[in-house]
Order: C-alpha cells, then structure tokens, then sequence
C-alpha cells in the first residue's frame, strides 16, 4: 500500500503516513504515486527549449536593428551610445538563450548538472515578463525544493547512459 499524497509505501494498520504525516483514510494499492519532478520534468525541459527560441529570435531582430537601423541614425545625429548598448543586451540575450538550450537538452537528458543550471536560469527568467516569469515560477516549483533535489538525483542514477 502507499499513501495517497506523497506515494511511500505504507503498512496495514497505520493511521498516519510516517513520511508527510496525512491521515491514512484511503490507502492506494498498487504502483506508488510519480513525484513532482518525475511528473514535469520533460515539460519545463520543453518549456525552456521553446523559451530558448524565443530569446534567439528577439536577440538576433535587436542585433539586426542595432547594427542596421542605428547606425544610419547616428549618422542622422541621433545618440552614438544606443548601437553599442543594444549590442550589448543583444548578446547578452543570445547567450541566456543558449544556456537555456543547454539547460532544456541537459533536463531532457537527465543530466545530473541540468538541474542547477536550470534553477539559475529560473532566477533571471523571473524578470522576464510575462513569460519568463510564468516558466521562472514553474522551474522553481519543480525542482528547487530539497525532495526535488533528491528525486531528481534518483532519476538521473537510474536514466540510460546517453552517448
């Protein structure tokens, strides 16, 4: 038997689970429960691949335009400053894009440094709104918490060993 909330294996004749300690009123038989990580792991994996994309496509357009359209118009007299600035934040979102490839393969993959990548990418995606912000929140949901982490740990010892 398992419980019903956190999937351990349970004994007949106990009232209260002895690892989340709900009240045993159903006791499932059976296979136990998927975790959370188990459960979204390919998701957030997919999100961010998909996040990533994103990001190319509004770093190469602000690249494109940095280099193009502003620099006819600071010879029209507009302010030098602003190519290099979107320059530079046009790199900055190639990059973060390609971390977050990395991170969206390396999840996929069940890649024991996968996880923290992506937790740090969640941080800084949280200013990205709104859809940042909405897959920064759902990283940090699913793999941040410290059962989390030790699911995850057991998934990536018992994943296939990919070439």
């Amino acid at each position: 038997m398992f419980c019903e909330a956190c999937g351990s294996a349970i004994e007949s004749g106990q009232y209260f689970c002895s690892h989340c300690g709900k009240q045993l009123m159903h006791a499932s038989f059976g296979q136990p429960r998927p975790g959370r990580v188990q459960e979204h792991i390919r998701l957030v994996a997919i999100l961010w691949l998909a996040f990533s994309a994103l990001n190319v496509l509004g770093g190469g357009v602000l690249a494109i335009l940095a280099n193009t359209l502003f620099v006819h118009l600071a010879a029209q007299g507009a302010p030098t400053f602003l190519r290099p600035l979107l320059s530079f934040i046009a790199v900055f979102i190639l990059i973060k894009a390609a971390a977050g490839f990395i991170a969206g393969w390396g999840l996929l993959q069940q890649q024991p440094w996968a996880r923290l990548l992506a937790l740090v990418l969640a941080f800084f995606a949280l200013f990205s709104v709104p859809f940042g912000t909405a897959l920064g929140v759902y990283t940090l949901w699913v793999l941040l918490p410290t059962r989390s982490e030790e699911e995850y740990d057991a998934l990536v010892r018992t994943a296939p060993v990919h070439a």
